[in-house]
This record gives C-alpha cells, structure tokens and sequence, in this order.
C-alpha cells in the first residue's frame, strides 16, 4: 500500500500477510450479522416457486436482521462465524497481505506501479485466494443460509461436520463448489477493493489533503467499500446461490445466473445490495483501519526487538 514515508521502515511481506489475515478476522467479527443477513436476502426468492408465496419473509436488511433474531434466536446471526473466520486468515492473508508484493512482481521490483499493474496484481491475489480457501466459503455460506427445521434440526451440527457430510454427500468437489464464479468475484472485488483504496489514498497524500493517518484510512476505505459493492454484487449472488443449491439444482454458475434473470428478472442480481455495502463499507473500514495500524505496531515491534541494547 501507498503512504510509507522515505524515512519509515516498510513491514514486510511477513507482517502483511499475517497482519491481513488478523485485521480480516476482527472486521468479520463485528460485520458477520450484516453478512448473514445479505445471504439470507440473496437466496429470496429460490423456494417461491416451490414453497408458494409465503416463503418470502425477509424484508430489508434490519427487518432480516430482525425476523431472525425473533424466529431463530440471536446465535442464527453468527451462524458460518467459525468458517468465516476460516476463509479471512487464509483468503485476505494471500489477497490483501501479498498484493503490494505482487505489484513489486510485476513491476519487477520498481515503486512505480500504474492501473494496469495493480489491477493485474489484485486479480493475480484473488484468484490465488481462492485456490487456498474455497471450501472455507463454501461452508461459511451454507450455515449462514440454513434455517431451523421444524424438528429443530439444523442441515449441519457444527463447522467440522458441515466438511464432513458436503464431502461425504457432494464428494470433495462439493466443497470447491462455485469455484470459477468466486474466482471471478474474488478478482472483481479486489480490483475493485484494493485498487480504489490504493489510488484513493495515494491521492489523498499526494494534494495533502490529509496525512497518512485514521481519517485518509477511514475515507480512502469507505470509498472501496462502495466501489466494491456497485461492481461486485451481481457475481456475489450468483456466487451465493450456486454454492448453497442442492446437487443438480443447476450445472453451472451461468445456468444459475441465467434461471434468476429469467424467473426474478435483472433486480435479482442486486439482491442484498443495501446490507451488501452495509457490510462491505464497514467491513473495508474496520478492516484498512485495522491493517494500517497492526502493520505499524508489528513493523516497531519488529524494530525494537533488532535494535541493539
């Protein structure tokens, strides 16, 4: 990321990496309700067919929010959290942590790096993140997305099981379910996420307009939030409802995308949009604020214990 001054030390990739993965990890933990209630809203409308009219219940994201806590108790908000948690230490550790050393790849170890290259560099990252961690996502959607049967039976009894019966019943490719659909989201949301946020800020530092400190984080990190949502929301949905389909429900992530357009029309893809950039803005604000300042504590702890008594 931009902002290191000629006289700081730049963390290394070790400490983006980890640092990354933590800062992920906290913004998921305050966000998760906001994300649950996104899935919910997403997969609307799949049943109506089946299930008749009545099984639409949720209205807007605090009414989802809502409905749950009322239906399903408060701990239906943080179902997947244990996944969640999962999916951010390996997805954002390789997609946010080794994007400033993709650039560096890139660029063949220059400063220098233009649009083309980070937008190269955030597809290359996100890509790669999926490769390590899709059947985190896998099950972190499909607990977010369970409903309490009426036996008070749930689809899966708890993070290790949920692996288990998706591979017993699905075969290890059920867990890389919507692989190609996430790699393409995952490529769209980082150059959309990182990209934005790397030009913003550097913007914000080049007209001094602020210093390298909470505001620029906060203002460059809300704006990639909604870049990100805008881009990104379409694949997300179709992302969402192919990994949580039942076998044979459709073939592909296209048929999926295809089925919603034909039966929901072009508003389905926006789906979730409001709780969508909800998450996202305070998510990427959480999460860069986080990762700015646990990079500097580690970069001076790092310091401190190589400085000479």
């Amino acid at each position: 990321m931009v902002g290191i001054k000629p006289t700081d030390v730049a963390p290394s990739a070790t400490i983006k990496f980890f640092g990354a993965g933590a800062a992920a990890c906290l913004a998921d933990l305050i966000t998760f309700p906001l994300d649950t209630a996104k899935v919910r809203l997403q997969i609307q409308g799949e049943g109506v067919v089946a299930q008749g009219p009545g099984a639409v219940r949720y209205k807007g994201v605090f009414g989802t929010i809502t409905t749950m806590v009322r239906t399903e108790g408060a701990r239906s908000l943080y179902n997947g959290l244990v996944a969640g948690l999962q999916r951010q230490m390996s997805f954002a550790s390789v997609r946010i942590g080794l994007y400033d050393s993709m650039k560096m790849f890139y660029t063949r170890g220059s400063d220098n790096a233009g649009v083309v290259v980070r937008l190269m560099a955030g597809c290359t990252t996100g890509a790669m993140a999926v490769a390590f961690a899709q059947p985190t996502d896998v099950v972190k959607v499909r607990f977010q997305a369970q409903v309490r049967l009426d036996d008070g039976g749930r689809r899966y009894n708890g993070t290790m099981d949920a692996y288990r019966t998706i591979a017993r019943e699905e075969g290890v490719r059920g867990l890389w379910k919507g692989c190609m659909p996430n790699i393409t989201r995952n490529a769209i949301v980082n150059c959309a996420e990182l990209v934005t946020y790397d030009i913003i800020k550097e913007l914000i530092l080049k007209y001094n307009l602020m210093t390298d400190n909470l505001p620029c984080h906060f203002t460059a990190a809300f704006a990639a939030g909604f870049c990100t949502t805008v881009v990104a929301s379409p694949v997300d949905v179709v992302k969402t409802r192919f990994m949580n389909s039942e076998p044979g429900r459709y073939d592909s992530a296209v048929r999926c995308a295809l089925t919603m357009f034909r039966k929901e029309g072009p508003s389905a893809f926006y789906k979730g949009f409001v709780p969508s950039f909800l998450r996202m803005g305070s998510w990427n604000v959480v999460m860069f604020v986080s990762y700015e300042q646990i990079k500097r504590a580690m970069t001076q702890t790092q310091q401190s214990w190589e400085a000479p008594f």
